[in-house]
């Protein structure tokens, strides 16, 4: 069984998306591992509402394709429209960033995913909460690579947020947290 790490994002109807997106995952999953939840404004777009964006990790055993048309079916039942432009307002985005250590492109999916070198929505998370994690191509610990990305190009910040009664996130502000992910069941 792999060790997933997700990437999930909405900037519409954001609460009640993410809520749906992990109640989908749990339920196929089971256990996660949940970063805090971030808001930061669109990257390579124009749009009046930010997205909010997490790492979510978790055992699976379906092949990479399965997990890809698994990903694009809890999407588009939350309206997501897939022949949009890329770079567009999204209902919800879940990505695949990490299978285990599998490099490469497999089952169509190319893995790791390039966005975590470029944006901090995905970085951040990963750093506070997968800090220890490596990235498969480089070898680098996911905390090094936040240290050394420029975060001033990308703002973000943490939002509050409950899912199913429990505190995931808080916006406590901090420059850097070392956040252990939450663990959900």
């Amino acid at each position: 069984m792999a060790f997933v790490l997700f990437s999930l994002g909405s900037n519409s109807d954001r609460e009640r998306r993410i809520g749906a997106a992990l109640t989908a995952l749990n339920d196929a999953f089971g256990t996660l591992w949940l970063s805090r939840i971030f808001e930061s404004r669109p990257v390579g777009f124009n749009s009046p509402h930010n997205f909010y964006n997490l790492v979510a990790g978790a055992h699976c055993n379906m092949t990479v394709a399965e997990t890809s048309a698994w990903c694009k079916a809890v999407e588009r039942a939350n309206g997501r429209d897939h022949s949009a432009p890329k770079f567009s307002a999204r209902s919800l985005d879940i990505d695949i960033l990490t299978v285990d250590a599998l490099t490469g492109t497999i089952d169509g999916v190319t893995l790791p995913r390039d966005e975590i070198d470029f944006n901090a929505f995905v970085l951040r998370p990963l750093a506070e909460s997968f800090g220890e994690r490596r990235h498969p191509l480089g070898g680098q610990p996911y905390r090094a690579m936040w240290h050394a990305f420029d975060a001033d190009r990308q703002a973000l910040w943490p939002v509050d947020f409950e899912w199913r009664g429990q505190r995931l996130s808080s916006a406590t502000p901090t420059a850097f947290t070392t956040m252990p992910a939450t663990l959900v069941r």
